[in-house]
């Protein structure tokens, strides 16, 4: 059978054209997307070569706007800076970085009139842009408005990744101005979500710690809950400068009822996640287990320190006027040779031992201990400590401490 060859229609030259053209709009437009997709990948890091690669891509015209508006740019930058903001509304006029570069550079230039219409308009296009939000403080604080001021910081905290690292310096350092901490204040106890940050930075770093504590005082009486750990890194700091009174001030109102004369929680029983200086606090070094505890009736202290170890597991800060003091206790547990006993000791700053009361065998006395402190002049404040010696027994030192009270001797 013969075979019948196909015979294919002859394409015209109208029909090549239009092939042609059509592969060379697809080529054009894939040129375009990939220089979009990577212009828009630079944008933040090359925003001059992003916009070489993209020039009608609005948002990215705003960004070189940006960069060139910067706190170094000359005379010439900021016209061009103008020029490409202008540009850049032209392309978009949802741009807010273009009108913040408008406005910027018509602050720099004098004309706060001016600037403060184009701020106006940029944020009614969003409360987003941080540079916007940086220069509505600035004004605030030049017209002397502290709630405003504190308003755009709550703004940029909340809508910027960013702006904590910039604000948080500044706003630590302004809490020492009485109206600025007062309308802070205000602010917290709303209680923003960067609020607990800012607590514990400035309680750890803060530059101004004695303004922190009235600080934290304030929202303590609002009824504000402190972030953890910020409230035991606060009165650290105030005892390591030196500001012994505002720290014991703070710390008297985060637990009503302190008495500076005695030694706090004779039974154990508060069970602190971040416990103060002035609160009970072990001591956990290399091997040692040393642990506040519920007991049976109420708290109890446990350690356990490796044979052939000692030093101190246990410690609280006193601010003891001078006079006479006794201690007394109860132990549980404790099985040691006389030489290997632990005891408590009372010290004054420079390292000085004011006495030791050895906490006998448990057996002895039904684990009762007693003893004497004098306090001098001069001393003012006190490290009550429970140091454990080194044992050789296979066990080490173990036991427990059930009760410890320290109080002026009554006569």
């Amino acid at each position: 059978m013969p075979k019948h060859r196909v015979i294919r229609p002859r394409r015209s030259l109208t029909e090549w054209g239009v092939r042609g053209a059509l592969a060379i709009t697809a080529a054009g437009l894939g040129y375009v997307s990939v220089s979009h997709s990577l212009a828009y990948m630079i944008r933040a890091s090359a925003p001059a070569r992003a916009h070489a690669l993209a020039s009608w891509d609005g948002r990215i015209t705003a960004l070189l706007s940006e960069q060139l508006s910067g706190p170094d740019a000359t005379p010439a930058d900021r016209k061009r800076a103008d020029e490409l903001a202008r540009l850049a509304l032209r392309q978009d006029p949802t741009t807010v970085p273009a009108v913040a570069t408008l406005g910027i550079n018509a602050q720099v230039r004098g004309d706060t009139t001016a600037a403060r219409r184009i701020f106006a308009y940029s944020e009614r296009l969003s409360r987003r842009d941080l540079r916007t939000r940086l220069w509505a403080i600035e004004d605030a604080v030049d017209r002397g408005d502290i709630p405003g001021a504190l308003r755009n910081y709550d703004i940029a905290l909340r809508t910027s990744r960013i702006a904590a690292g910039l604000l948080f310096p500044v706003l630590a350092s302004a809490i020492s101005d009485p109206d600025i901490r007062q309308a802070l204040v205000s602010r917290l106890v709303q209680r923003p979500i960067w609020s607990d940050q800012f607590l514990a930075s400035i309680a750890a770093t803060g530059p101004e710690v004695r303004a922190t504590a009235i600080l934290f005082e304030a929202l303590q009486r609002r009824g504000i809950t402190l972030p953890s750990g910020a409230a035991s890194a606060l009165v650290s700091r105030l005892l390591a400068e030196n500001h012994v009174g505002d720290a014991w001030r703070f710390y008297a109102t985060l637990t009503p009822g302190a008495d500076r004369r005695v030694a706090r929680d004779p039974n154990f029983t508060a069970n602190l996640t971040s416990p103060t200086p002035f609160d009970w606090v072990p001591v956990i070094d290399s091997g040692v287990s040393a642990t506040l505890q519920r007991g049976e009736r109420g708290g109890i202290f446990d350690f356990s320190v490796p044979p052939n170890l000692g030093g101190p597991i246990l410690r609280q800060t006193q601010l003891l006027p001078p006079g006479n003091y006794e201690i007394k206790g109860s132990s549980i547990g404790i099985e040691q040779a006389d030489d290997a006993l632990p005891y408590w000791t009372l010290t004054c700053p420079n390292g000085r031992e004011l006495g030791r009361v050895i906490v006998p065998n448990s057996a002895q006395a039904n684990g009762r201990f007693a003893g004497r402190f004098t306090v001098p002049a001069g001393c003012m404040v006190q490290q009550l400590v429970l140091v454990a010696r080194s044992s050789e027994q296979l066990s080490g030192l173990t036991g427990q401490i059930s009760e410890i009270r320290l109080q002026p001797v009554k006569r």
